[in-house]
């Protein structure tokens, strides 16, 4: 364990508030996931502090696993992403594997990739095409969240309908709230 990933869960455990709002906690962000109970403005701080990590950083945060360490991940690797766009989808296609709730799910899809969504849109298409006929619920979640930002440009209308018709049926609750988000934010625009 690096000497950062050890500060961070200090903070994490003496910021922790679980035990007053488990309830809370379980009920906005259900998952299997471990939860320290940080509050958002807490949550944040240390965020900021850590935002220039490294790559390194955010992998062993993510592999640590709690709800609070993977946000602070997502949260360096949007400030990161930039510098390394081609170690940034590795991981991307490495974490997507363990996401569990959709608070997680939806930070990985936007926040995640806002370093290269102007340079690497062919790639995160692509991606997201694979993630939607994906067995993981997440994945096929996560393949229209991580697009959503591209329904403010009409030139990606017809590849994102493709992915909404394919997920339009699905069994899964949180896969049809995307459905839902994304067909809304069509119909802003109309």
């Amino acid at each position: 364990m690096s000497a950062q990933l050890n500060e961070i869960k200090l903070l994490l455990i003496s910021g922790a508030t679980l035990k007053n709002n488990e309830e809370y906690y379980k009920k906005m962000v259900p998952g299997k996931q471990k939860v320290y109970g940080i509050k958002t403005p807490v949550l944040n701080e240390i965020a900021r502090k850590y935002k220039t990590g490294s790559f390194a950083l955010a992998s062993e945060l993510w592999k640590a696993g709690s709800l609070e360490e993977r946000v602070i991940a997502i949260k360096i690797i949007e400030k990161k992403g930039k510098e390394n766009p081609d170690l940034v989808l590795k991981l991307f296609c490495e974490f997507s594997a363990g996401v569990d709730n959709w608070a997680v799910c939806d930070g990985l899809g936007m926040q995640f990739l806002s370093g290269i969504r102007k340079t690497h849109h062919k790639e995160i298409f692509s991606l997201a095409k694979i993630y939607s006929v994906s067995a993981n619920s997440w994945q096929r979640r996560l393949s229209l969240v991580m697009v959503e930002w591209y329904t403010r440009a009409s030139e990606f209308h017809p590849a994102i309908h493709k992915l909404v018709k394919t997920l339009e049926e699905d069994d899964e609750y949180y896969v049809r709230k995307a459905v839902a988000w994304i067909r809304k934010n069509f119909s802003k625009g109309k």
